[in-house]
């Protein structure tokens, strides 16, 4: 079996020492070298050619994010999970790390009461992301952290599931619902940008991400384009041109009112592994739109999102879902598309057009931009 090689990059011993253990603790990776700033990683990397990276952000002579930039200026395209803190600062920081070209991220333990926990966790984080990131000959495919994991079809089975789309409504909806996960960043920031008209309709987002994260992550989104973006809070009345995304570990719901629809938010427990989750947010929205919905589910690890997309199709609404080639990780659009659930399965560039279409905008020339 090949194993995954990796470089652990991080200014402290203790924790280069605590994600190589981790990492060790499974046979099909092999951690092949140590960097202690992102200078000796940009050496490192040139010398080991590792298959994926595991990189610190706030470390002396060069940080993380600018190691990304110069792995990624000098034509290295293997995976970087960025380590970070959960906090406002280390937040910002992954954010800007993502959208220097890093592919992924885990949070630092926190609070976590022994070595043995703290191993745990971070293997709980890492592994499954690497071997979702990293395809090598014969290697196993993992669970997905927080969510379960679904097999990526083949090419053809992608192209078969163009020619099935489930029947939809041809009513016009009355909200658009939105999941993502691993890459969802990124992906999210290039539809903002590309849906250049206020929306007729309110957006609802769940990206899998803890606090603080989202609010981070809807502060950024909220600068590219004419649609305001905020992070949910209890109890908003649902606005045309507004987009709502999920705070981390709570799940956002719609609920009905005598006016129109308002958010809700709930803490119960996890589904699919996640909180929030894309299922229970796009069964909440067809129980208070019916089928007078476009659903749109982008890159991530596990199948979140495909149960929700099954109860929304069901009542005639539509679903769009990012293709393989420009995903991440093809596992929640992979899971949505080849239940037969998707009406089109586009690239990430042409996802924002096809949500204009779709709630009756018609095609025009970029005329929006940052604010």
């Amino acid at each position: 079996m090949s194993r995954i090689t990796v470089l652990v990059v991080d200014d402290s011993v203790v924790v280069r020492r605590l994600v190589t253990d981790a990492l060790s603790s499974d046979p099909a990776i092999d951690v092949v070298g140590v960097a202690a700033n992102g200078q000796i990683a940009l050496s490192k990397v040139a010398q080991l050619k590792p298959d994926a990276v595991t990189m610190d952000i706030e470390m002396p002579v060069m940080t993380g994010i600018e190691a990304v930039r110069a792995l990624r200026r000098d034509g290295h395209r293997m995976p970087i999970i960025m380590f970070s803190t959960l906090t406002e600062r280390g937040a910002a920081a992954t954010l800007d790390a993502l959208a220097a070209g890093a592919t992924d991220y885990v949070t630092k333990p926190a609070n976590v009461g022994s070595v043995q926990e703290s191993l745990a966790r971070v293997a709980d984080e890492l592994i499954p992301r690497l071997k979702a990131l990293v395809r090598k000959p014969g290697l196993p495919r993992a669970a997905a952290p927080r969510q379960s994991a679904v097999p990526v079809p083949h090419p053809a089975v992608q192209r078969a599931v163009r020619l099935r789309p489930a029947p939809a409504r041809p009513s016009r909806p009355r909200a658009v619902v939105l999941g993502s996960s691993t890459g969802g960043p990124e992906a999210l920031s290039t539809v903002l940008t590309g849906l250049n008209r206020p929306l007729p309709v309110p957006m609802l987002v769940v990206q899998h991400m803890p606090p603080v994260f989202t609010r981070q992550l809807a502060a950024r989104l909220d600068r590219l384009g004419p649609n305001r973006v905020v992070e949910a809070t209890e109890g908003m009345d649902l606005q045309p041109g507004w987009v709502y995304v999920a705070p981390g570990d709570q799940h956002l719901e719609v609920r009905r009112t005598a006016s129109g629809a308002r958010t809700h938010l709930q803490q119960d427990p996890p589904v699919n592994f996640c909180r929030p989750a894309v299922d229970v947010m796009f069964r909440s929205a067809v129980v208070v739109f019916g089928g007078d919905l476009l659903g749109v589910v982008l890159t991530g690890m596990g199948s979140d999102g495909r149960t929700g997309s099954q109860a929304l199709v069901a009542a005639g609404g539509s679903v769009i879902v990012q293709d393989e080639p420009t995903s991440v990780v093809w596992g929640m659009p992979g899971a949505v598309a080849t239940a037969g659930l998707a009406h089109a399965v586009l690239p990430i560039t042409e996802i924002a057009q096809a949500v204009l279409r779709g709630v009756g905008l018609p095609d025009q020339q970029h005329v929006g931009g940052p604010r």
